[in-house]
């Protein structure tokens, strides 16, 4: 029995290739052999440019990763800064 492996924030900053060499190996690994949680503010379609900018390699593991998945998909205000929205906003004006 396997963990559930946990990538978050993919997508924060761009990878080198010899990262995204290194998570595509990750990904391939675990390929059926575990479950693995993905969080990701960019939508895949933005992926190639997270990756080094490599499509054939962005498309591997996306092959990997969506097969077998299940996408949920958040949107609105962010759960963290709930509370903070004060902070967010522009200064009344006088």
């Amino acid at each position: 029995m396997h963990s559930i492996l946990i990538v978050d924030e993919v997508g924060f900053r761009p990878l080198s290739r010899e990262e995204a060499n290194l998570f595509f190996r990750l990904v391939s690994w675990r390929y059926e052999r575990g479950s693995m949680i993905v969080t990701s503010n960019k939508h895949m379609r933005s992926w190639p440019e997270v990756f080094a900018g490599d499509e054939v390699l962005t498309t591997a593991i996306l092959n990997r990763l969506l097969h077998h998945v299940h996408v949920i998909q958040i949107s609105g205000r962010s759960y963290r800064l709930r509370e903070r929205g004060d902070l967010l906003r522009p200064p009344a004006a006088d």
